[in-house]
């Protein structure tokens, strides 16, 4: 104990519930959105049935939606991009699930594997890659849902570098 306070906890906090904020139901913050991507990156049972690969364009499927956010299911075939773009005014985060892409922007190129994530600002341009020789498999989380996809030259330069790079 503190020799200058009186204050002390005694037993458990965690067993003090209504002293606990209750979770949210939706992710508000980066953090969170990140945190999200996590879980669902984690939880293979839910999005692997889903993926579809398909050589002729990039599949995508809408994995889920709350207020203001959208979750998207992404596969590459080998070869495939997305282009040099931005996401309008969405904030967001790509997660890496299966396989490995190459995110390319004015500043070269990072290879990312499974579990990395690339947490990026509205104006950020990039173009995402599969430069590899398998399939790969990715999730993005877009807040506010994603209303535009501007695409831009090979050189344009990007408007912002991400907030966050984490590494698997």
């Amino acid at each position: 104990m503190n020799s200058d306070s009186d204050l002390s906890i005694a037993g458990d906090i965690l067993e003090v519930q209504h002293l606990l904020q209750p979770a949210r139901p939706h992710p508000s913050t980066v953090a969170e959105f990140v945190g999200l991507a996590r879980t669902i990156a984690a939880d293979r049972d839910r999005w692997a049935p889903l993926v579809r690969y398909d050589t002729t364009t990039r599949w995508y499927h809408r994995l889920h939606t709350g207020p203001g956010y959208e979750v998207w299911l992404l596969s590459w075939v080998p070869g495939q991009g997305s282009g040099r773009h931005d996401h309008g005014l969405s904030s967001g985060v790509l997660t890496v699930l299966d396989g490995e892409l190459t995110e390319h922007t004015a500043r070269g190129a990072v290879t990312l594997t499974p579990g990395a994530q690339r947490v990026f600002a509205p104006g950020y341009v990039h173009e995402v890659a599969n430069d590899s020789l398998e399939p790969a498999v990715s999730l993005h989380i877009y807040f506010p849902g994603l209303t535009e996809m501007p695409m831009h030259s090979a050189r344009c330069a990007p408007a912002a570098e991400p907030e966050t790079v984490v590494p698997a």
